[in-house]
């Protein structure tokens, strides 16, 4: 029986409302579930887009903020165009194309925690 692994890194966020209008409005991500042990406890929360997997947390020492995970897509141009559209205020990524032949851009989150979208380029 061949073993399938899931990546899902821990992003810590600091705000509910900050993090729904960033990663579910801006980003596109939906809720897949969250998890809150009593109605003003800290919030846990996976969201998800297509083959993309995050968990949030409000938890203190649940993840470092700041932390940058690398996101391989083969779309990056559409993604890229499909949210400078969305004009959200907070972030306007630029379209780069790198040293190592990929076009990529990175997004920062309200809480200083950063995904870059990338694209490897033929040749």
């Amino acid at each position: 029986m061949e073993r399938k692994y899931v990546t899902a890194p821990i992003y810590r966020i600091f705000d509910y409302d900050k993090a729904i209008e960033f990663y579910i409005d801006w980003l596109g991500f939906k809720i897949d579930w969250e998890s809150r042990h009593e109605e003003n406890a800290p919030i846990y929360m996976q969201v998800s887009k297509d083959n993309i997997i995050l968990h949030l947390s409000e938890h203190h020492g649940d993840a470092t903020p700041g932390s940058k995970t690398h996101i391989e897509t083969q779309d990056v141009e559409r993604l890229h165009k499909e949210l400078i559209e969305k004009k959200y205020r907070h972030n306007k990524p630029g379209l780069e194309k790198s040293a190592w032949n990929s076009l990529w851009f990175e997004v920062i989150d309200p809480f200083g925690n950063k995904l870059v979208f990338n694209q490897q380029l033929a040749g």
